[in-house]
This record gives structure tokens, sequence and C-alpha cells, in this order.
């Protein structure tokens, strides 16, 4: 596990940018584990940014996507279909064929959760891109999930809901389940990108790096693995000892 602690949100990153566009120029038909939320929209406008910039191309770049809420309609603003559209995918010249994102308005979870658990074996990811929540879940994980899990449709804890509701009119409005890549499958990607920052990130930070590799901290379970970059800054990294 490399950590790397920088004085802002802004340059943690430039930081992830880093990593993410040599991945994708190195190697043009990479395939890109997504994330949503607060976390990577400075991110995504960097890589839009260096994209119109730099011209390298998107074109045979596959994404796979961590997860989308239930019963909420592709259109709907709130969904990450739309977030991923708005922030990153409308912006490159990637097909739209080769972006994939949990269908949360099906009408069969099981075979939804079956076909999008096939996709993510299918491409494994060059690189994997994590924000992590104030509970320590990754993707919908949440505390008390199985390492072995894959993906599912789960229940959103009262944290969880609360901390998205900033994104929605009213908590009312916030969904309660969510379909998820499991933990599992975050860990076989080559190599996982944690992006955190915010003081309320601390003590997740702090369970993460230093506690016991333990389900009530989902995001524990990274240390195992033999190739992951973790990005602060230093609100998030405050309560860590080195």
């Amino acid at each position: 596990m490399k950590i790397y602690i920088e004085e802002n949100k802004d340059l943690l990153s430039l930081k992830a940018l880093e990593l993410v566009k040599e991945v994708v120029v190195n190697n043009p038909q990479a395939t890109l584990g997504l994330a949503t939320g607060s976390t990577p929209v400075k991110l995504y406008q960097l890589l839009v940014e260096d994209y119109k910039k730099n011209k390298y191309s998107y074109h045979s770049i596959k994404t796979i996507n961590l997860d989308e809420y239930v019963g909420i309609d592709s259109s709907n603003h709130c969904s990450y279909h739309y977030y991923m559209n708005t922030h990153l995918f409308s912006h490159l010249d990637i097909q739209k064929e080769n972006t994939n994102i949990p269908n949360g308005n099906t009408v069969d979870f099981l075979v939804e959760c079956e076909r999008y658990n096939t996709i993510s074996n299918l491409y494994p990811r060059d690189l994997q891109l994590l924000g992590l929540g104030n509970n320590g879940h990754i993707g919908f994980n949440e505390p008390g999930t199985s390492f072995d899990s894959v993906t599912r449709v789960v229940d959103l804890t009262e944290a969880t809901i609360n901390a998205n509701a900033r994104f929605f009119n009213a908590i009312e409005e916030v969904p309660n389940k969510a379909i998820t890549l499991g933990i599992k499958n975050i860990l076989n990607a080559k190599t996982i990108v944690l992006l955190a920052y915010g003081k309320q990130k601390a003590k997740a930070v702090k369970a993460m790096i230093e506690g016991e590799i333990s389900t009530g901290c989902p995001a524990s379970i990274l240390r195992t693995h033999p190739n992951v970059f973790i990005i602060l800054d230093r609100d998030a990294a405050h309560l860590l000892n080195s």
C-alpha cells in the first residue's frame, strides 16, 4: 500500500490524474473501474481537461462503475448513469457500449446482478477508482460485508443515506437500496486507487490503514492487495500516527 498525503483535494486529484492517465495512455484498451459521489468530481474534470488538451483517445477504453441506486431511472439527475454522463462520458470519445453501470430500475435484480458480475469477470479492471465512506465502506459495501461478496442488491445504512441526502431534494427521496460490486470484485482489479479528503473521513482512514483488517471497516481489506494507492489530503490523514 502506497500512501500519498497532499495539501488539499485539488492536489489530491492531480495525483490521481497521473495514475489514471498513465493507464489510459499506456494501454488504450484498458478497463477502468469508476466511482461516483463528490470525491472524484475534480478528478473527472481534470481528465476531461487533459483529454481535450492532449487529444489521447478513450475510444477503446472500457469502464465498469461500482454501483447504482435501486429504483431510480437512468435519466434521473440523481442516478449514477446521469452523474457519469454529466461529469465524464459526454466529454470524451468513449463508446457508450463500452461503459457499464448497473441497471437500478430492472424488473429482475437477480438476473441483473448475475449479468453485471459476469461483466466484471470478463473485463478485469486495470485500475479501480474508489472513494471512502465515513464508516469505511467501499462501493456500497457497508460494515459487516463479507470480503467474499460479489455483485448484489444491498440495503443502505442510515448513515450512508444521511451522507447522500445532500444530492437529493429531500432525505425521503434517497433510495434505501443499491446494486453494488462486491468486495471480491473490487479486489480483482490489478491496481486500486482510493481517494479521501476532509476531516469527516479521518476516522475511516485511520481504521483502514492502522486498524485491524476487519469487516467492521470494509476498506481495511485493501491492505491485502498487492498494488494499492491511497491518496489523502491532510485533513483526512490527520489522525494517522505516521
